[in-house]
């Protein structure tokens, strides 16, 4: 196969997750890690942006206007940023982080859903976006690779953008998805969980950042093997396109 693809495979270690994100970083810090972990807040800003925009255009579908006359129904990064969890946390190595979420008002959501319905149509949304961008990427990347072959060679920025690109937003689909609030998978348990259990789920709402940071350092084996199932077709998929 043409080019490093492979090499860089299994290279994603950092992942911000909206809504209670999450960066798995390293606490070091030289010049040459800042100089990596500024390189990486491109992709990451991107993806965030899309994934909060998702959510709040998914939402405005079903008839909440709520986000976009807050303006966030917009792809401008600006709009999604938090200046210290999206930016000052990853560049320091802090291995958790997150972006604005997005205000989502249910009761205006169309009366064709009822709201615990929409509430997990708009939080799959965010995920849904994700795993676009990085199909999306592995296509960019195969068509480059096919119709520039020095696409490959030396320092090339739009290549590491893409290689960044994939695991970054199968990462953050996968993880946003676990059921634990505040991430977006939660939202299906608030909508399917049986009425008998709500005191339980109350209690975990309760105890969601404690339970957030375990997840994290202790669970990584909850999340990381969908993500390594999802990514390694994604990796499959773009070698044998490249033939």
């Amino acid at each position: 196969m043409r080019g490093s693809y492979h090499a860089l495979s299994c290279r994603a270690t950092r992942v911000h997750l909206t809504g209670g994100a999450v960066a798995a970083t390293h606490l070091s810090m030289n010049i040459e890690t800042l100089l990596e972990r500024i390189q990486y807040m491109v992709p990451l800003i991107f993806s965030l942006s899309v994934h909060e925009w998702a959510h709040a255009y998914s939402a405005f579908r079903l008839g909440d206007d709520t986000a976009s006359l807050q303006g966030r129904m917009t792809l401008n990064p600006v709009a999604h940023i938090d200046l210290f969890g999206t930016i000052l946390l990853p560049l320091l190595g802090v291995p958790f982080g997150w972006a604005k979420p997005v205000p989502i008002n249910p009761a205006r959501f169309t009366r064709r859903l009822n709201m615990g319905a929409g509430m997990a149509l708009t939080a799959a949304a965010g995920p849904a976006s994700n795993i676009l961008l990085a199909l999306l990427s592995g296509l960019a990347y195969v068509l480059c690779a096919r119709l520039a072959p020095e696409f490959f060679f030396g320092e090339n920025a739009l290549r590491t953008f893409l290689q960044m690109m994939m695991p970054l937003n199968v990462l953050l689909a996968v993880f946003n998805m676990v059921p634990l609030p505040p991430l977006d998978g939660s939202r299906f348990v608030d909508w399917l969980l049986p009425k008998r259990l709500e005191p339980f789920w109350g209690a975990v709402r309760l105890a969601a950042p404690a339970l957030l940071l375990a997840l994290l350092f202790f669970g990584r084996g909850l999340y990381m093997a969908p993500f390594n199932a999802i990514y390694g077709w994604l990796v499959g998929s773009v070698n044998a396109l490249l033939g």
